[in-house]
Order: structure tokens, then sequence, then C-alpha cells
């Protein structure tokens, strides 16, 4: 594949964070694991592809999620919101990475439309400069609803209401392993030759080694070509801090994702990690170090297992089809005349990108994790669907 190539600011810019690279590997007896890599071009402070200033939603950026494709994705959302929060008292909400603040917008909106606002809306987004974005968003958009909004620099101790993460975990770093004859390797990088090369180690032990070797993808010693895939110590870690935290109420997870038998699939030989580039999506996470994205999908066996072992209960699980469905959204569609084509077509369009097998309705995936409250206000859009049999 072609990929575009940057301009000279952009070029710059990449190379800046490859001369940290470097160094880091340099320092640290020339090797790396891939979760510092990831850690390093998408969080180094105002220069990593997340924490830096550079367009990344919507037809100037290098993907769309979501909320960017349709407001209906916000108002279908808020009614699962309102269920939670209308069984609580002084519940509010925490939305981890709220991009450019278009979901908070079109919830807020809702739910004041509902009567089911939330005493705060919260954001925690490591980018400053996304979050200058959302409260221009705000400003332009909700002004009266201002006051109800916070931005965060850290979570908070204790939590009551919706915690949502709405493509947040397939963004956090992951482990790269190799399976081959009965030997588990960490693959990382190495710097050789003016440039970024892969490196294998023997992996032993530790916390990695302890999830590694319950993972093979069938008996190791049948596996003659190496089985290389992902593991998320991160996304484990995550949702433990979420338990811990959260008092009463639901955390409300939507990623890209399988259970475990799905993701690590003896036929899914070299794991799931996809990079992102002006809207081309492509295998090489090397392109462009602070210019792309890179991203691996979600093990959602592994986030329920974590959540279980933490004191939370699996409320839901199913495809994004079916939990927006559930939650009205074909109703809402319905409430625009057909015969206002200029209204109409624009939305039937993105609702298929919503919910089409082939778009985001099925590799698509709702989780629903609850503490200390009802179960069906907690499972309102899982009422059909339901898919936790296969995690």
């Amino acid at each position: 594949m072609t990929l575009p190539l940057p301009d000279i600011s952009e070029q710059k810019y990449s190379d800046t964070l490859t001369a940290i690279l470097r160094d880091r590997i340099l320092h640290a007896d020339g090797w790396i694991s891939f979760t510092d890599y990831m850690e390093i071009v998408l969080y180094t402070p105002e220069i990593g592809y997340y924490s830096g200033g550079a367009a990344k939603f919507g037809a100037a950026g290098d993907f769309v999620t979501a909320p960017e494709i349709s407001p209906l994705f916000g108002q279908v959302l808020a009614r699962q919101v309102a269920s939670v929060l209308q069984s609580m008292h002084h519940g509010s909400i925490l939305e981890f990475g709220a991009g450019s603040g278009k979901l908070a917008v079109e919830l807020l909106l809702t739910l004041e439309a509902l009567g089911a606002l939330p005493e705060y809306y919260n954001i925690l987004d490591l980018s400053a400069d996304l979050q200058q974005r959302q409260r221009t968003l705000v400003e332009q958009k909700i002004p009266h609803l201002a006051a109800r909004i916070k931005w965060l620099s850290t979570l908070p101790e204790q939590f009551n209401g919706l915690i949502l993460a709405n493509e947040v975990l397939d963004a956090m770093p992951v482990h790269l392993v190799v399976w081959q004859n009965d030997h588990i390797a960490e693959r990382g990088l190495a710097w050789k030759n003016h440039k970024l090369i892969w490196q294998d180690k023997p992996l032993t032990e530790g916390a990695l080694f302890d999830v590694a070797r319950l993972l093979p993808p069938s008996d190791p010693s049948s596996c003659p070509h190496p089985y290389i895939s992902e593991i998320s110590l991160a996304n484990r870690h995550f949702i433990r801090s979420l338990a811990a935290l959260l008092q009463q109420g639901v955390i409300l997870l939507i990623d890209y994702g399988f259970g475990q038998n799905e993701y690590y699939h003896p036929q899914r030989q070299q794991g799931t990690l996809m990079c992102h580039y002006r809207h081309h999506a492509h295998d090489d996470p090397f392109f462009l170090p602070g210019l792309q994205d890179i991203t691996s999908h979600v093990d959602f066996s592994a986030i329920a297992q974590t959540a279980l072992d933490s004191g939370l209960q699996l409320a839901g699980y199913t495809t994004q089809a079916h939990f927006l469905i559930n939650c009205g959204i074909t109703d809402l569609l319905a409430r625009i005349p057909a015969d206002q084509p200029k209204d109409y077509l624009p939305l039937v369009s993105q609702v298929q990108q919503l919910i089409n097998p082939a778009e985001m309705g099925e590799l698509f995936k709702v989780m629903a994790l609850s503490k200390n409250i009802n179960s069906d206000r907690a499972a309102y859009g899982f009422m059909r669907g339901d898919l936790r049999r296969l995690l």
C-alpha cells in the first residue's frame, strides 16, 4: 500500500519523536518493549499522537468514530445513560477520551430533554489540544450546561454514576507476544543501522508471562510457525482502577474486539495490531512515529474476567448494532419524514454505518459492568442479542 507522504513540518515532528525513541532504546540496554513504544509514540506530552495538536477525527484526521459519524449515536446512548442516572441520587458521568466533544454535547442535550441531567459531566482527556476543542464546542453548542462540565487531570478517588469509554481500550499500549515450539517471547524494538527493528526476548516470568502461558492458540508444540498476538496489561489495570473508585453505577465500554476464543484463534497468527494514517489502515507501527494512530482489538474475555475478579458484575455484552437497536436508534430514525430526503437520507446512511455488520455493527461491541445498581437499569441496551456466552 502506498501511504500519503507528510509535509516538511510533519516529517520533522516525526523525526523528533524517532530521536527520542532511539535515545530511550540506547539507554535501556538496546531494547524496549512494544508497550513502551506505544506509550512513547502515542502519549509523550506535546509530541505523542494523542497528546499533540494534529487533527485526528473526521475527514481531516486519520479515522472517524461513531460520535463523528452521526448525532444519533449520542442521542441513543443517552437512553442507556438516563436509565442508570434515574435510578440513583446525585449520579454523574465520567467520560474518558472525549475526542472532539461531540458525544458529550449530544449526551447532555438529550439527557436534558429526558429530564435526566447528571450532577456533573466529567471529562478525563490527556490531550490539552483536545480539551481546548471540547471547551470551544461546549461554549458554542451548550453554554447553558457548561457549569456542569469538569475537566479532570487524574482519576477521582470515588465515583457514582456512569463511566463511559468509547474507543479507549483499543488505544492503550499492548505487549506483543510470540508463541512458538513450547517457547514464549516478548517482541520489542532495537535500534540498528539508524532505524527501528523488531527484536524478540525470551519471556519466562512476571505478570506478562503469567497471562501469556495460558493463552497459546493451540498446543504450542504443534505450532511450527510463530504465532504473534497482543496482550494488554494496561486494559486490565484500567478496569481494576475503575472498579476500585466506582461506588455505585455502571461502566460502559464501546470498542472493537472479540471474546478470547476468537481473539486468539489459530488462524489469527499475526494478531490484531492496526495503524491508521489519513484514513488508510495498515500494519506498520514504525511508519511516521507520532503521526499515526496505533491500536489493537480488545480481548473482551480478559476485560470481563478482570471486572468479575474486581467485584463488578457483567451486566451486558452485545454488538454495537444490537445495543443501538435496543436503545431505539431505528425509532429515532423513523421520526424523520422519509419524504424529506435532504434530512432523511443522510441519517439513513449514518445509521447504516453504525449498525451494518459490514461496517461497525458487528466488530464493535458494547459491555456494561455494574456495581450496587438495579440490574435491569444497567442492562437497558442489552435486552436482545446477549453475547455473554462467547466470553
